[in-house]
């Protein structure tokens, strides 16, 4: 527009130029013609003051032409012309051909934080559920087409949560600032609240939740999620927290990614590390993802109490576990469905109450860090704790530890704890390989420090290789309190090895 506006006026102005030169040439010529004579001199001066007359009335009115064109121009483009005004935007139209992007300031909300501004969030929340409608996601959830509230980057202060209306609604951005609780917020609250009453399967879908630093102040949470559908909570810093940084409930799809989390604003090392609180994501809820999070402080870094979630890239250095707190606590006996990989448990441990069908690889355990299976019914199936690596402090801590303070685990079936390498901590599996050399006509090979399980052997392999004239005859004697023994019917030198194997599937 801007090029298209200097365009106009060049042309303008080399248009009354030029008329300007014929006009004047016109003249010129009437007032300096050598070859008339008496008669044109005498009818000249006549002749002389029309021209001059009709010369001006030509000017005046190709300015007025001029101005009129100036005019038209500078208000097609004032947008342009004219410098930005401080003041807010008005709220969007809420035609279908209108902006969908409804923004805090216009709608009164204090970007400095110093005034209550939860009222005017409210109102634009409000206004983009009944914006224009796309037709329908999951049926009864209306799509708003990708509306927008945004906080343009602006500090607010609230004093209740950001509670999405009970309207079913989808496709909808909250991003761009800060929310940040008042002294009076409820301590059961969360800043932005997705949880409205419904009998409804799911209430919301498609809800993203981008580029946000929520501090709770102490008082209550984040986010909650609850029967929602496909929801993504990405880029967003939550501190301050007392109860849960993200609570997710029922719903499922729930993607939580490359965001921090943490009660307390700290780098590791805190004073008050073991006065730390609450819960930095609890999963109440199936198929959800955690990736690439960091969580800084917390008393249990991640609860999962839901069927099917995935844990990925996860950096948790919450409250130690010598401390008492818990990296991952996976709360689900017999259903635990869990995977986790490529995560690092610094200083703090993974806890599983019966697992069943758990997957834990390619993850660093630091500073005594550890797996606990607890028992709860004595159950633990489809379990995989394989190719991770383990970094301790010498004390003899053990890198697969069991919790059978309920009764001892019964029922063991696919259980599979290998591959793992140890460095300053003890090593634990459920295969074992070992050897023995003698002469004689017995040979023990003891898995007992190395075998998860007490006293559980299912699958054995031996060899037994035998020097000199003898041709003995061997057999696998007893396997109890994980010690192999192999037995045979003369004195014979003799190498006896044997694999061993606890998590075999039991017919």
């Amino acid at each position: 527009m801007a090029t298209k506006l200097a365009l106009s006026l060049s042309m303008l102005v080399c248009l009354s130029s030029l008329i300007f030169i014929h006009v004047y040439g016109d003249n010129f010529n009437h007032f300096n013609d050598k070859n008339v004579g008496d008669h044109s001199q005498v009818t000249g001066q006549h002749h002389h003051e029309s021209s001059t007359t009709h010369f001006f009335e030509r000017m005046r009115k190709m300015q007025v032409l001029k101005a009129s064109f100036l005019r038209r121009d500078l208000a097609a483009n004032s947008s342009i012309s004219a410098p930005p005004g401080p003041a807010p935007q008005p709220p969007p139209l809420q035609g279908k051909s209108g902006p969908r992007v409804y923004r805090a300031t216009s709608y009164g909300a204090d970007p400095t934080g110093k005034s209550d501004s939860t009222e005017a969030l409210l109102r634009a929340i409000s206004d983009a559920f009944n914006g224009p409608s796309e037709g329908s996601l999951m049926g009864g959830i209306n799509n708003l087409g990708g509306a927008q509230i945004h906080l343009e980057g602006g500090n607010y202060m609230i004093s209740k949560p950001l509670r999405l209306p009970a309207a079913g609604a989808g496709n909808l951005l909250i991003h761009g600032g800060t929310l940040r609780a008042s002294d009076n917020f409820p301590t059961d609250g969360y800043l932005i609240d997705l949880s409205a009453s419904s009998s409804s399967l799911y209430i919301y879908e498609y809800i993203t939740l981008k580029d946000l630093m929520l501090d709770s102040n102490f008082r209550g949470g984040g986010i909650s999620v609850v029967k929602s559908l496909r929801t993504s909570i990405d880029n967003c810093y939550i501190t301050h927290f007392t109860t849960n940084g993200i609570f997710v409930q029922s719903g499922h799809e729930t993607y939580i990614r490359n965001s921090f989390l943490g009660q307390h604003i700290t780098a590791g090392g805190d004073r008050g590390e073991r006065n730390f609180s609450g819960t930095a994501i609890n999963l109440m809820g199936n198929d959800n993802a955690v990736t690439d999070v960091v969580i800084f402080s917390a008393n249990i870094g991640i609860m999962v109490s839901g069927q099917a979630n995935t844990l990925s890239g996860v950096h948790c250095y919450n409250k130690a576990t010598g401390f008492g707190g818990t990296g991952i606590y996976l709360k689900l006996p017999n259903l635990t469905q869990t995977r986790i990989v490529n995560s690092y448990m610094d200083y703090t441990g993974i806890v599983a109450e019966d697992p069943v069908q758990l997957h834990i690889s390619s993850s660093f355990f630091l500073g005594d860090a550890h797996i606990l299976l607890k028992s709860i019914n004595g159950v633990a199936k489809g379990v995989n704790i394989v190719d991770n690596m383990f970094s301790g402090s010498n004390k003899g801590v053990e890198i697969v530890q069991l919790d059978q303070s309920n009764g001892p685990f019964k029922e063991i079936d696919q259980v599979v704890v290998d591959r793992n390498n140890v460095r300053g901590m003890s090593l634990k599996a459920t295969v074992g390989r070992g050897s023995v050399q003698g002469n004689g006509t017995s040979w023990t090979v003891d898995f007992s420090p190395l075998l998860l399980f007490p006293d559980l052997i299912k699958h054995v392999q031996y060899s037994l290789s035998a020097t000199g004239t003898a041709f003995p005859n061997h057999a696998l004697r007893n396997v109890s309190g994980n010690r192999v023994v192999i037995e045979s019917n003369v004195v014979v030198p003799a190498s006896v090895f044997v694999t061993v194997d606890q998590g075999v599937l039991t017919s």
